[in-house]
């Protein structure tokens, strides 16, 4: 293991013993509790994490599909991904443990009349981490983030080395309207077959929330990369869309992205939809 996985190694423990160490909490904070707690508790269908944790002894199960059109393909294509999982898993101490499984990927750009379009699909990485909530108040919360994605997936979508995520996130809800502000630092790596090389990015993202009744939600995101990818430089795009509760611990999502400035995540715009569940 060289010096710098060491130390993505070491700094992860530190952080989930940190977590793992406080007392565990007796209730759910405000903002995750209630008829409505599932809408504040998912991090899905926004690129943002929620300030939320999965209470003590239960998982929560997020899942979805996008389909979209890809940036810098004058001849169109497509751009889809699956399942878009997420399993996170209630600790004690007001903390979660956070895995994020492999994604399907599938990627085309039409060619010239006559020339069949030209194809690619395959796996991205695996992704773990921890979040512990800070601390609380009847408006604010406050919530610390680590993830490390593993050297994982295949050559074209996967990630060539060991990368690492430290993320902030403040929230703010007073009745119906919600703020929420992440902040993050990334050091990751390319695919293999982009070459493996090295980059580290400044992210930050805010999502404002409306709940229109208890079970329905609507939302607007717009996030960002210092790098979106090695020696691209920023870029930006947004998000918004509809969570509805089929029941309190049942949702749906329907979301629409865009690409604003420079070229994260590939595409030009896209559509997804998803679920979530409380275990």
């Amino acid at each position: 293991m060289n010096k710098q996985r060491a130390w993505f190694a070491l700094a992860f423990t530190a952080f989930s013993s940190a977590s793992l160490a406080a007392v565990p909490a007796a209730a759910p904070s405000p903002p995750c509790g209630g008829p409505s707690g599932l809408l504040g508790l998912l991090d899905r269908p926004t690129v943002g994490d929620s300030s939320c944790v999965v209470p003590q002894g239960q998982t929560v199960v997020e899942a979805g599909a996008t389909a979209g059109n890809p940036y810098g393909t004058p001849g169109g294509g497509r751009i889809d991904t699956l399942p878009n999982m997420e399993l996170r898993f209630g600790l004690p101490g007001d903390s979660e443990f956070v895995w994020l499984p492999p994604n399907f990927q599938y990627q085309s750009a039409d060619g010239a009349p006559g020339i069949p379009a030209a194809t690619v699909r395959g796996f991205g990485p695996t992704t773990v981490g921890v979040k512990h909530e800070l601390g609380y108040d009847r408006n604010w919360q406050w919530t610390a983030e680590a993830l490390a994605t593993l050297p994982s997936g295949d050559s074209t979508f996967g990630s060539h080395g060991l990368g690492a995520a430290v993320n902030a996130i403040v929230s703010y809800g007073n009745g119906p309207l919600g703020v929420s502000l992440m902040v993050g630092v990334t050091s990751q790596t390319e695919p293999t077959a982009a070459g493996g090389q090295r980059f580290q990015s400044f992210n930050p993202d805010l999502v404002v929330t409306w709940e229109s009744t208890a079970r329905l939600q609507f939302y607007g995101e717009i996030y960002a990369q210092s790098d979106s990818g090695y020696r691209q430089g920023w870029g930006t795009d947004a998000d918004g869309g509809v969570q509805y509760l089929l029941t309190p611990d049942f949702e749906v999502d329907l979301e629409e992205g865009v690409r604003v400035q420079g070229n994260l995540g590939g595409f030009s715009n896209y559509t997804g939809v998803g679920l979530g569940l409380l275990l």
